[in-house]
């Protein structure tokens, strides 16, 4: 190779190094495609805040036959949250105190089914 060439490889290999790292650390906090605006907007809030630790994320369900989002808690004694399709809080299902919620959905852990994870802070 002469020296022009060994000057342009050089100068090209930074820039694709760069592109790749940017496209693989776009996928783990990508937003599933069919996310809900309201939902969308609640992993919106969840970005502006602090990073978490574990990392926050999103998690679908069917749940008494219809389709919710689950926030996991990210500290002692807080309360995790599940939303409906409309961002509506249905409840509770643990954090807290005694850990097990605000009580008015006891059972979601024991019939929640087909669980999809919708985002995960790649911070």
């Amino acid at each position: 190779m002469n020296t022009q060439t060994m000057k342009r490889m050089l100068l090209i290999f930074p820039s694709i190094a760069m592109v790749a790292i940017l496209a693989s650390g776009c996928k783990k906090d990508k937003i599933a495609k069919d996310t809900p605006d309201c939902i969308k907007s609640e992993i919106v809030k969840i970005q502006i805040e602090e990073v978490r630790s574990p990392p926050a994320s999103v998690w679908q369900y069917d749940y008494n036959g219809k389709t919710v989002y689950y926030i996991p808690s990210y500290c002692c004694d807080m309360f995790s949250q599940l939303f409906d399709e409309h961002c509506n809080l249905i409840c509770n299902p643990d954090g807290g105190i005694t850990g097990g919620g605000d009580g008015q959905c006891t059972d979601f852990f024991d019939k929640r089914k087909h669980e999809k994870l919708v985002w995960q802070d790649g911070r």
